[in-house]
């Protein structure tokens, strides 16, 4: 769970909602403050259990070098509506929806940077793997090549026998992920000194998520299928694997070597965990914006 040390939003940031041919999807963008726009636009994709609020200290940097820069929320991701099934959370179809934003947030450039955490990771390649000619650039962000493992993957797996009675009863999901915000999350965040309206708002959050999203969603970390090869193949598209020292998700050297395998620059950032936009937002975003401009200049 991301939790973002400050709900504070800078003045070049604003909220929106991007309208899309697959429907709307709630968003903060960044514009910079003035002059010709000669960068291509980025898009910032969360994690699980995340929203466009994880990257609040990094999106009015990266607009100040010159691009228009877009978190959003993904399908049934907090502000973000829910799909009609679970079926609107297979990967092929949340992979749709980022083209669709991209192509919504392009404007004369044609193609997004797309930066994607986490989670988003995994979605991120399908989208790209699947139309490969709307992204300038990849950055996978404390991301893996497939299934989780580890004591988050036993955390999923905790949360899937205990909504399993639910089936896809929505309102009963809904429920039984309160219950579990209240039982387990919020008395943690609590006792790691979380301030109380940062708290307020991770309980929005979760409780505001489609409950049937989290439990498709967490299907996927458990069940994905390592596509490093495919991705590998596009060898024209710049690629970046970024990863805090102390990442706790996918093992550094688990998101080495499938930098490796790609042929992508990999970046370790010293201090950051497994949400680097929150943990260094400075090195962060320095980072970013130093990648994409390189990016940029080779096409």
């Amino acid at each position: 769970m991301s939790t973002p040390r400050s709900l504070r939003i800078p003045p070049q940031v604003s909220p929106r909602i991007v309208a899309t041919t697959r429907g709307p999807f709630a968003a903060l963008s960044a514009q910079p403050g003035c002059g010709v726009w000669e960068r291509m636009p980025a898009l910032l994709v969360p994690g699980y259990t995340g929203s466009k609020e994880d990257f609040l200290a990094i999106l009015e940097s990266l607009s100040a070098a010159g691009r228009s820069v877009t978190a959003i929320d993904m399908r049934g991701q907090y502000q973000s509506g829910p799909a009609a099934s679970s079926n609107g959370y297979e990967l092929d179809e949340l992979a749709a929806d980022l083209i669709a934003v991209a192509a919504a947030i392009a404007g004369e450039a044609e193609r997004v940077h797309l930066l994607s955490h986490s989670f988003g990771g995994l979605i991120a390649r399908q989208a790209i793997l699947a139309k490969p000619t709307a992204f300038g650039s990849l950055t996978l962000l404390g991301s893996g090549p497939g299934t989780i493992s580890g004591m988050r993957a036993q955390t999923l797996r905790d949360l899937l026998e205990f909504v399993e009675p639910a089936g896809t009863d929505i309102e009963l999901l809904g429920t039984m992920i309160g219950q579990v915000w209240h039982g387990q999350l919020k008395p943690q965040a609590e006792a790691e000194g979380t301030p109380p309206e940062i708290i307020d708002f991770l309980a929005e959050r979760a409780l505001l998520s489609c409950p049937l999203g989290l439990t498709e969603m967490a299907r996927h970390l458990l069940n994905c299928p390592d596509r490093t090869a495919e991705l590998a193949a596009l060898e024209q598209l710049p690629k970046l694997v970024s990863y805090g020292e102390n990442d706790d998700a996918w093992p550094p050297e688990v998101q080495g070597i499938m930098a490796e395998r790609l042929g992508a620059e990999r970046i370790c950032i010293p201090g950051a965990a497994h949400s680097p936009a929150v943990e260094a937002p400075e090195t962060t975003a320095a980072m970013l914006t130093t990648f994409w401009n390189r990016a940029e200049s080779a096409r």
